[in-house]
């Protein structure tokens, strides 16, 4: 038969996987007593996957082997998949805690759902990827997310060679996706790409030149063009979500020094989906602007309104006392300086709801400001800072400064969570937001806004204290983030 027609000759794909679920049986056997390069290899991957997925999650694993990934993330609830009964037999004696089945993904129907999908090095082995990654679509959600990691085909040769050598797992001929390939390939099967890094560019455990190039070269051009493997993280494409009812929203405003504009919010923020609660916190005003607060609420009784005053300092805690006191299932902030239009926010709130974005991040430097909104050493340094986190992140962030971001109260709960991570190192709020965001693999959106001129009252950023910060911040991010 023609090669062009082998893909559709159901004898060939039988043989295909028949070959292949006797060559990992065997390879099962072998690693019993394994003693290659693949050790280090397989650690180091676990550290990344142990970075991008939270425990306590319900995990599934395809091609999961002998299970040693899956139950180092762990899961409140594992699933384990291969073809190989070897596998899966080693798999449940080391981890009989968790659940493995001896099937074929291509075949492969569960009646439950996900929150993490894990495919480590298994897609350059598959008969016909997109059949797969349809097959995942029926057990994920929204919020789930696929986890996959794949050789780069630069390191076809070098890998074959170590083969032969015995230094690395033996493989049959293999697909060798490349990044594009991938994508695509997602695409075409309702997912898109939230996040692609490189890793690993020295798989052998040496001292002091390992983790130099695996932990920071690897993520510098031009050596990440080197790396051994790709990951990435793929969730559903974006789709109007499937809501009960209209959620409630929470507008929280950290407001100091601030009682020129308290009358403007409520008359100027609109009402969102089934209603929309003001969350006033107070930060220790040297004028009365907790009375204007009190005053302006009692004008405007038919606004759903709350009044906290601060205890700590600084806008980040604001944010987060307003957060955890605030009722709706979607939680906004807006800066009462009101340079960020009221107005706007229902643009943030049907980004979100559209499912087009998980984090909305309000963008200042896309349109034309009026002249003395942003002075211009603070336009340089927003500049600056855009494409540095834009880069720690691994996601396009414009404006890590502006005051308003959206996001679901279910996702900042997860965010608040993992917390622990990072530590309470953010005076603004913002990194805190973004990083925590970024950790858990949200969906991150800007949203142009006309950033405008404040109209009362002086700024509280203090410009060469709160840049240092920041570079401060770079460097954290760098050392939390992008060089794990």
């Amino acid at each position: 038969m023609h090669k062009d027609l082998e893909k559709f000759d159901p004898a060939a794909e039988v043989a295909y996987r028949q070959q292949r679920i006797t060559h990992w049986d065997k390879v099962a056997l072998q690693l019993d007593n394994w003693n290659g390069w693949g050790r280090y290899y397989h650690r180091r991957l676990t550290e990344i996957y142990q970075f991008l997925v939270a425990p306590q999650q319900r995990i599934i694993e395809i091609g999961c082997a002998r299970g040693d990934l899956l139950a180092a993330l762990e899961p409140s609830y594992g699933v384990g998949i291969d073809f190989s009964a070897e596998m899966i037999q080693r798999a449940q004696q080391r981890h009989p805690h968790l659940k493995f089945i001896c099937t074929d993904i291509h075949t492969l129907t569960l009646d439950e759902t996900l929150d993490v999908i894990i495919l480590s090095d298994i897609l350059n082995d598959l008969w016909d990827v997109q059949t797969v990654l349809k097959q995942l679509a029926t057990f994920t959600t929204p919020h789930t997310r696929i986890i996959l990691n794949v050789y780069s085909r630069l390191w076809e040769l070098p890998l074959f060679v170590a083969e032969k050598l015995g230094l690395a797992t033996p493989k049959l001929l293999q697909n060798w996706l490349t990044v594009e390939d991938i994508t695509d390939l997602l695409y075409l099967s309702d997912f898109e790409v939230i996040h692609h890094q490189q890793e690993l560019l020295w798989p052998l455990s040496v001292p002091l030149l390992t983790p130099l190039a695996n932990r920071y070269l690897v993520k510098i051009w031009p050596f990440n063009t080197l790396a051994l493997t790709n990951v990435l993280v793929a969730r559903t494409k974006p789709q109007c979500l499937s809501l009960p009812r209209e959620p409630l929203v929470s507008v929280i405003i950290p407001a100091r020094n601030e009682a020129g504009n308290i009358a403007q919010i409520l008359e100027r923020v609109p009402e969102m989906g089934s209603g929309t609660e003001l969350v006033f916190v107070e930060g220790h005003s040297t004028e009365d602007t907790y009375q204007a607060i009190q005053q302006a609420i009692t004008a405007h009784p038919q606004r759903q309104c709350r009044l906290l005053q601060q205890t700590g300092t600084g806008k980040g805690d604001a944010v987060r006392l307003g957060f955890a006191q605030a009722k709706g299932d979607i939680l906004m902030i807006l800066d009462a300086d009101l340079t960020v239009p009221p107005e706007d926010l229902p643009r943030f709130y049907e980004a979100l709801v559209s499912g087009k974005g998980e984090f909305i991040n309000g963008v200042r430097l896309v349109y034309p400001m009026e002249k003395e909104a942003m002075r211009f050493m603070n336009l340089l340094a927003n500049k600056f800072f855009s494409l540095a986190f834009s880069w720690l992140l691994g996601q396009p962030i414009k404006d890590t400064l502006c005051g308003t971001k959206v996001l679901w109260r279910a996702d900042y709960k997860s965010i608040a969570t993992n917390r622990s991570y990072f530590g309470d190192f953010d005076p603004f709020g913002d990194f805190d937001l973004l990083f925590g965001a970024a950790k858990i693999n949200l969906k991150i959106v800007d949203l142009p806004i006309r950033y405008r001129e404040r109209t009362y009252g002086t700024t509280n950023i203090q410009r060469w204290k709160h840049g240092w910060l920041l570079l401060k911040m770079v460097w954290f991010a760098a050392r939390r983030i992008k060089f794990i």
